[in-house]
């Protein structure tokens, strides 16, 4: 004969069961990791790098701003990671802390968007750079400043939101185009995409400052 246990429920236990539920359930942190694909090339992985190495060392003296390159942006108004999120290949986010991210959530931001940003062309992501990410950043982000620029064949083309509708930049003799979030040009320089100072100067490098330095005056004193 088979004896069949049966389990008597109370009030008190059938609490306790809905709180072990309530324990069981997962909330997505803030935090959220960055799930960006790998970067189509070499070249596009050095052009993020440079765009990151200027931007910082040229406001090292600020922090006021988060700058970040092929990280996820996660913008659901119902704060669910799986439901809109964009990775640009870099952006800038002004009036903001500068901190280590492992993501930009935008309701951890309060509610900000980027100011900047520039997506890297490639023959696989040209097209929705053009046309679906262009229209959200429009939209939705209402990001400024778009910039897009092919690191292979030095395409380079920009933005900047009027009236809500992105207006093309036009380019000054020089070929560079004007962002008027950072307060600087953006342009072609020895076939890489380079920040460039209002007077026309370009962004340096600590390493181009340095040989620089080595140029006029020699080493430097161990």
């Amino acid at each position: 004969m088979t004896i069949t246990q049966i389990k008597n429920t109370t009030p008190e236990t059938s609490n306790q069961e809905k709180d072990d539920e309530k324990d069981d359930i997962i909330f997505p942190p803030g935090n959220l990791w960055s799930e960006e694909p790998n970067l189509e090339s070499y070249l596009h992985l050095q052009q993020i790098l440079l765009l990151l190495k200027c931007i910082d060392w040229l406001w090292r003296d600020r922090d006021d701003y988060f700058a970040a390159g092929n990280l996820t942006i996660y913008y659901s108004q119902n704060k669910i990671r799986t439901e809109d999120f964009r990775g640009p290949d870099f952006f800038v986010v002004l009036n903001t802390e500068k901190k280590p991210r492992r993501s930009w959530s935008i309701w951890e931001e309060d509610g900000k968007y980027p100011n900047v940003i520039v997506e890297l062309l490639s023959p696989s992501t040209a097209a929705t750079d053009k046309g679906l990410k262009k229209q959200i950043y429009q939209d939705t982000f209402r990001t400024f400043d778009y910039f897009w620029f092919d690191p292979q064949t030095l395409e380079f083309a920009g933005f900047n939101l009027v009236d809500g509708k992105y207006q093309a930049l036009k380019a000054n003799s020089q070929g560079c185009l004007w962002s008027q979030q950072l307060e600087l040009f953006l342009g072609v320089h020895n076939s890489q995409l380079r920040f460039f100072m209002p007077d026309g100067k370009l962004v340096a490098t600590p390493e181009e400052l340095l040989t620089r330095y080595q140029e006029r005056f020699g080493e430097l004193p161990e």
